[in-house]
């Protein structure tokens, strides 16, 4: 069996609200890439990756000429084909890599009639727990509802996510108003459901002396961990040092030279495993190996999913012993999914994890075609920037915080988006 094709085709599916973040925003909907590899026995696996628009779908082609002709399940040799070390000093591929890895892992599984976990060992659980996702969020474009700025909307929008999905861990993506607002609401959150754990992740957006700050005024809580309160190493050492809460990073510990950095002077507690940044789901099962051999906390981290990257995640959730935490996904955030049947289907706090050959998902072509149109009418947006805060950067340690009294809605223009499934309840 060999690659005959590649092919990639970027969409853009609409989400509930804009969701906001210590870097800038997510403008109401998720741009994605999806990749096709296409055997010469007319098997087919798919892949996902982040964002990128025509500059990811050209350099996936550009991939063709090392990889049509290739065994699929040679897949360490792939690795040092499309990304060796030195080669990746001036391409980093690492996350084109991840896709074709999750394209590949799919062939082999549908090749030998068995689901992905049953080839990385088999799977030690039924369903992956995840936590909620709170993000602040801007009001629907459209209706002006579904609006997270206060304390109280938080709570509330929490209450709902447990109600409809069963969620008994709480997360708080902050870092976008000034952390003494941000403590209190977290708090707020976690005293709403006392018999719930609760995470808060401002994305390195502090200083270490405010992370230090903040960590010691939550440490009543129920943490699960404080995720990624500095950016760097050595800040969260300094951190952990102060701080009785174990710390958690997915941006500072995302490849094997920086984990065993942490190894060797602990920052991190905890490593959130991200099938896309580490590039692929076998450099995950590895990394949670060494994390297990020393001890350190593992969980699911989420880089912004459709189906088909959340089965990688279930895959991946499905093998390893060291799953310590509920997992990440911006998932129940998302309007509809480009794979049949729809959205995936929490139950629980869980997803079941798929037990048909390969991945274990199919693309739906008509809602591929969907969504394809609406990304060329749309195009991509700035991920970094904030729609209501043009002149702003967002520097760290941050001392830019957005106003919470500020009651603005973007109208995230172009105007085609706010009637393409933008919906401001939960679904």
């Amino acid at each position: 069996m060999r690659i005959s094709d590649i092919r990639a085709s970027t969409v853009t599916v609409p989400l509930n609200a804009p969701l906001r973040h210590a870097n800038g925003c997510h403008w109401g909907r998720f741009v994605r890439t999806i990749i096709e590899v296409e055997t010469d026995e007319g098997l087919l696996g798919l892949g996902e990756m982040g964002g990128g628009g025509e500059s990811a779908e050209n350099a996936i082609r550009s991939l063709k000429r090392y990889l049509v002709g290739h065994d699929p399940a040679k897949l360490e040799e792939m690795r040092f084909r499309i990304a060796n070390p030195t080669a990746s000093l001036y391409n980093n591929r690492t996350q084109l890599l991840a896709a074709l890895e999750f394209a590949c892992l799919d062939i082999l599984g549908q090749a030998w009639g068995v689901p992905v976990h049953a080839i990385l060992g088999g799977k030690l659980r039924d369903r992956v727990p995840f936590a909620s996702y709170c993000f602040w969020r801007y009001a629907h474009p459209e209706t002006g509802k579904g609006e997270v700025r206060t304390a109280d909307q938080l709570v509330d929008y929490a209450r709902e996510l447990k109600t409809k999905y069963g969620f008994t861990s709480h997360k708080l993506k902050a870092g976008v108003f000034p952390p003494d607002y941000e403590i209190e609401a977290f708090r707020a959150l976690a005293h709403a459901f006392p018999s719930d754990s609760v995470r808060i992740d401002p994305n390195g957006a502090w200083s270490t002396e405010q992370a230090i700050r903040v960590g010691q005024a939550i440490e009543d809580l129920r943490n699960d961990y404080l995720e990624d309160p500095v950016f760097g190493l050595n800040g969260l050492r300094r951190v952990r040092e102060m701080v009785r809460i174990p710390l958690a990073t997915n941006t500072v510990v995302v490849n094997f030279e920086q984990l065993s950095a942490n190894v060797l002077d602990v920052g991190a507690d905890v490593i959130l495993l991200d099938t896309t940044f580490w590039g692929g789901i076998r450099p995950c099962i590895k990394a949670a190996g060494i994390c297990e051999t020393f001890q350190l906390g593992v969980a699911v981290h989420s880089s912004g999913e459709l189906g088909i990257q959340l089965a990688t995640m279930l895959h991946l959730g499905a093998v390893i012993p060291n799953l310590s935490f509920a997992a990440d996904a911006h998932y129940h955030h998302l309007t509809d999914d480009i794979i049949e049947g729809g959205l995936m289907r929490y139950q629980g706090g869980a997803i079941a994890i798929p037990d048909a050959p390969g991945l274990g998902v199919k693309l739906n072509r008509d809602k591929l075609r969907q969504y394809q149109e609406l990304y060329r009418e749309l195009g991509g947006y700035p991920y970094d920037q904030d729609p209501l805060r043009p002149n702003w950067a967002p520097i760290i340690p941050n001392d830019r915080w957005a106003d919470p009294n500020d009651v603005r809605c973007p109208t995230l223009k172009p105007e085609k988006i706010q009637s393409r499934s933008l919906q401001p309840e939960l679904r």
